[in-house]
């Protein structure tokens, strides 16, 4: 579900589906964006994309977790935003407690 999700998106933004699926075979250097604010709502969108078929696996979970860390967020921010996910409805944290969070746990 959520790979057709981010197809759709490839299609609206009219990316050749050769290209879109190439993404998935090569590997592609990590660049993390700069600024913390746009790393953290980087891992929103990652959390709200694996959250699309209204599941989490285990795998799906510690991907997340990794990808947190690749981003330089702190581990125990990233942990809190994968327990609250469930108090809220389609598992969306609301910006504002993402960030109260995220704040908490600055180093």
């Amino acid at each position: 579900m959520e790979y057709e999700f981010i197809k759709v998106i490839a299609l609206r933004l009219m990316v050749p589906i050769a290209d879109f699926d190439d993404l998935f075979e090569k590997n592609i250097d990590f660049k993390p964006p700069k600024l913390e604010v746009n790393r953290i709502l980087h891992f929103q969108r990652l959390v709200m994309m694996m959250n699309i078929d209204h599941e989490q696996s285990e795998e799906e979970l510690n991907l997340i977790r990794d990808l947190g860390m690749r981003l330089a967020l702190s581990t125990k921010a990233t942990n809190q935003v994968l327990e609250e996910m469930n108090k809220y409805p389609n598992k969306v944290v609301p910006v504002e407690r993402l960030i109260e969070i995220f704040q908490v746990f600055h180093n």
